[in-house]
């Protein structure tokens, strides 16, 4: 996983919960503006876990923000830049 705060570096994470993630919040973004909020981004998100990697939506939050760092240092989703921030796909 790549952090788009830290270029060059990354870290190994759970495939199965970053696979499963990454997929949710792909599917939870829009691809044309205003986005989702960070709050908006995590509940949408969350919906969208499976239980049994997730259950009771158990780090929910802390997954869906390592793959927006991801996605975003891969260019696959951005940042609105204004306030609150908002989040869509490229």
């Amino acid at each position: 996983m790549e952090n788009i705060n830290h270029p060059g570096h990354t870290t190994v994470v759970d495939r199965a919960k970053y696979e499963a993630t990454r997929k949710a919040l792909l599917t939870a973004l829009p691809k044309r503006g205003p986005g989702l909020t960070q709050a908006e981004m995590l509940e949408e998100t969350t919906k969208l876990l499976p239980e049994a990697l997730f259950p009771g939506g158990q780090k929910a939050g802390w997954w869906t923000k390592c793959a927006q760092l991801d996605l975003e240092a891969k260019g696959l989703i951005i940042r609105d830049g204004g306030k609150p921030l908002r989040w869509s796909r490229v």
